[in-house]
């Protein structure tokens, strides 16, 4: 059984070594105190974690405004020129000669 990389025997030689350093009296203060931090780091990182996905939340809500403000435009311009059409279809007069029964029509595209 391997934890962060080291087996047993150096789990229990590293124990020992801290039990020398530290004593048996300080031992829970040190356990309690290692306790406290992890527990910081892991609400740091749920934070940091809850920014990050807020962020991104924000993010694909202005791209989707940015997709339905296009598709605006675009029906708005598509209405501009079926609009411009109709009006030079209703304006042309039919050419003189042997093709006077087509109309001859310039209609201006309107770039999306």
């Amino acid at each position: 059984m391997k934890f962060l990389g080291l087996g047993v025997p150096e789990l229990v030689i590293i124990l020992i070594v801290v039990l020398l350093i530290f004593g048996p009296k300080n031992l829970p203060k040190l356990g309690k105190a290692l306790g406290k931090g992890v527990s910081g780091l892991r609400k740091g990182v749920e934070s940091g974690k809850e920014k990050i996905d807020e962020k991104f939340d924000e993010v694909e809500d202005e791209k989707a405004a940015e997709a339905e403000a296009a598709a605006a435009t675009a029906e708005e311009a598509a209405e501009v020129e079926a609009e411009t059409v109709e009006d030079v279809i209703e304006e042309a007069e039919p050419v003189s000669g042997e093709e006077s029964t087509k109309k001859h029509v310039k209609v201006k595209r309107v770039v999306k």
